[in-house]
């Protein structure tokens, strides 16, 4: 299944290619919602006047994580919030730490990374809309000086490309170097042996080190941003 970089479902005379990433993702996807359902399960069960253990002890700690991200930014608006992005939190950093079982990362796919971006876009830009209207929105991008309104837009728009862009350099980045070394280490064998006891640090840093790293980028620049526009406090 490793070699399998596509598969196409033909509809008729329609073909759709789904890429190994998004194929990943489904699978990711469907994993988290069985284990949503085994551990919604045994919360419900769970006796409250006992110490937590087990899958709820983990999903108690998973949810502190979560709240731990986001917390700072959403302020009062956590609670609201923390379903959506402690999902999509989860989801890509399994998804970062995909790239340990061989498969390719969603992440290192620049769509996926930008449809997660342009969420964040389009939540902060409605949310600016809807807390005083278009006439408070556009006073908004006037300051501190009306002159300043272009570039005000361009940092708007900026946003989901970094965003974009840093999550999809640094992941696939990972990916080619892991690369370059199986490859280098293949080619000098016989001292590949040697070079092998190298790999497990590599994959530590790129896979596992990056891919929290950038996990946590990702959503607290994200959350940062559309706090300023959801939580009270920020104003």
């Amino acid at each position: 299944m490793n070699d399998v970089s596509q598969i196409i479902i033909t509809i008729g005379s329609v073909q759709i290619p789904i890429h190994q990433s998004i194929m990943v993702w489904l699978v990711i996807c469907l994993f988290l919602c069985i284990m949503a359902v085994i551990c919604g399960k045994k919360i419900e069960k769970a006796d409250p006047s006992k110490p937590p253990k087990g899958l709820v002890y983990l999903s108690e700690e998973i949810y502190n994580l979560c709240l731990y991200v986001v917390q700072g930014n959403l302020r009062e608006k956590t609670k609201k919030y923390i379903p959506i992005f402690g999902t999509l939190m989860l989801g890509m950093l399994l998804s970062n730490l995909s790239g340990l079982t061989g498969f390719q990362n969603p992440t290192s796919n620049v769509s996926f990374n930008a449809t997660l971006a342009i969420m964040f876009f389009l939540m902060i830009q409605f949310n600016g809309l809807k807390k005083g209207g278009l006439k408070a929105r556009f006073k908004e991008l006037c300051e501190p000086f009306p002159f300043l309104l272009p570039l005000n837009i361009i940092g708007e728009l900026a946003l989901p490309i970094s965003l974009t862009m840093r999550l999809f350099g640094n992941i696939l980045a990972g990916t080619i170097i892991t690369l370059l070394v199986y490859t280098l280490i293949t080619n000098i064998a016989p001292w590949g042996y040697l070079g092998l006891t190298l790999t497990p640090f590599i994959h530590a840093y790129f896979d596992i080190f990056s891919g929290v790293i950038q996990t946590y980028i990702f959503f607290t620049l994200g959350t940062y941003f559309l706090g300023q526009q959801v939580s009270e406090e920020a104003e």
